[in-house]
């Protein structure tokens, strides 16, 4: 956790003007998952899906019921209040 928040800082830091509107914990995902989670490179979009299915991908991804190369680990570093800010932003995006 100590390496994780210096992290997000330097993201935040760093991120476009499109970026700055997310709330902290979304920010990070911008990185992989494009401006607004649009998607990009084979990375799926996240923007516009619904609130409670982006709650219970983080879910199955954090009990490893969903397979993924690196969300599982991405997932265990966020709280429950972080990763209901972050649906909540992305199922406001447009696709």
């Amino acid at each position: 956790m100590r390496l994780f928040i210096p992290a997000i800082a330097a993201l935040v830091l760093a991120a476009p003007a499109w970026a700055q509107n997310a709330p902290l914990a979304a920010q990070a995902c911008l990185s992989c998952h494009g401006a607004n989670g649009a998607g990009q490179g084979g990375v799926p979009g996240l923007a516009g899906r619904d609130r409670a299915e982006l709650v219970a991908l983080m879910a199955a991804f954090r009990a490893n019921e969903r397979p993924a190369t690196i969300m599982g680990r991405i997932t265990r570093g966020y709280s429950e209040a972080e990763i209901a800010a972050s649906a909540e932003y992305f199922s406001r995006q447009g696709r």
